[in-house]
C-alpha cells in the first residue's frame, strides 16, 4: 500500500509525539531533576552506603540468575526442539507463563510456598531463610526472566537443524563434544541476546522482588527498591531521581549492547 507524503508525515509526527510524551519527556525531567544541584550532589547521593549496597545486591542477583537461566534455557530449548515427549505443550506454556503472570502474583506464590506456614516453610526452622532475604529475591528474579534465553535460542535451533549434529554423532563424537563444538557455536548469538535480555529484566524487576524482600537499606534493597524507598518512604525525591538515573544508565548500556549484537548477528 502506497501512502501519500502527507499521510507518511502525519504518521511519523504522531509516532514521534507519542514516544516523546510517554518516554523522552519523563526521562528528560528525571535527568534535569538529578543534575539540577550539580554533579557533586549527584555523586554524593549515589555513593551513600545504602546506594552502594543496593548496586552490589543488584549485581549479585544478576550474577546468580544469569548462569542459572543460561543452563536451564539451553537445556529446555534443546529438549523442546530436538525431542518429542509427552507434556511438551505444557512445558511450552510454563516457559511463557512469566509473560502472562503478574510479578506481584509471582511474589505472593513464593510467599505461599517458602514463607512461614508454606509448603517449604519448615526450612526456616533449619536456619535457611528464603522469604525476605536473598534466596527469595533470586527465586523471584529467576521466574520473571525464565523465558528469555529459551525463546532466543529455540528459533536458532530450528533454523540450523540437526544435520551437523547427526553427522558428528556418526563420526563418533560424544554428546558433549557435539554440543561444545557444533551446537554452542551455532547458537552463540541467540544465547548472547537472551543473556542481555535477562540482565535487563533482572536489573529492572520490581513487583516480584518487593513482595519477597524486606526492602531494608543495606540488607535486601536492590536499586529498584532503593528508588521506591527513597521516593515513597523517605520522601527523598532527589535521592530517588539519582538512583533512577543510575538505573537508566545501566539500561542504556544494555540497549547499546543489544544494538551491537543485532548488527553483528546481521553481518554473519
Amino acid at each position: 500500500m502506497k501512502l501519500s507524503a502527507v499521510t507518511r508525515l502525519s504518521l511519523r509526527t504522531v509516532a514521534l509525539g507519542y514516544l516523546g510524551v510517554l518516554l523522552v519527556l519523563p526521562l528528560l525531567i528525571i535527568l534535569w531533576r538529578t543534575f539540577e544541584r550539580g554533579i557533586g550532589a549527584f555523586i554524593d547521593s549515589v555513593t551513600t552506603p545504602a546506594a552502594i549496597s543496593a548496586f552490589q545486591l543488584s549485581m549479585l542477583i544478576v550474577a546468580i540468575v544469569v548462569p542459572l537461566n543460561v543452563v536451564f534455557g539451553v537445556v529446555t530449548a534443546l529438549a523442546l526442539v530436538r525431542s518429542k515427549f509427552p507434556g511438551r505443550s505444557l512445558v511450552q506454556g510454563i516457559v511463557d507463563l512469566p509473560f502472562a503472570a503478574s510479578p506481584v502474583v509471582v511474589g505472593v506464590a513464593l510467599i505461599l510456598l517458602w514463607g512461614a506456614g508454606g509448603w517449604f516453610g519448615g526450612l526456616r526452622d533449619l536456619g535457611f531463610q528464603v522469604i525476605f532475604s536473598l534466596p527469595g529475591m533470586v527465586l523471584a528474579t529467576i521466574f520473571v526472566t525464565l523465558p528469555f534465553v529459551v525463546r532466543e535460542v529455540e528459533p536458532v535451533l530450528h533454523e540450523i537443524g540437526d544435520d551437523q549434529e547427526q553427522a558428528a554423532a556418526t563420526l563418533g563424537a560424544s554428546g558433549w563434544q557435539t554440543f561444545w563444538r557444533i551446537t554452542l557455536p551455532a547458537i552463540r548469538w541467540g544465547l548472547t541476546y537472551g543473556v542481555v535480555l535477562t540482565v535487563a529484566r533482572a536489573l529492572g524487576e520490581f513487583g516480584a522482588v518487593i513482595m519477597v524482600s524486606s526492602a531494608l537499606p543495606g540488607t535486601s534493597q536492590t536499586l529498584t527498591l532503593l528508588v521506591h524507598g527513597r521516593y515513597i518512604d523517605d520522601h527523598n525525591t532527589f535521592g530517588a531521581y539519582t538512583a533512577a538515573t543510575v538505573l537508566m544508565g545501566m539500561a542504556l548500556v544494555v540497549l547499546l549492547l543489544m544494538t551491537l549484537l543485532e548488527r553483528k548477528r546481521g553481518t554473519e
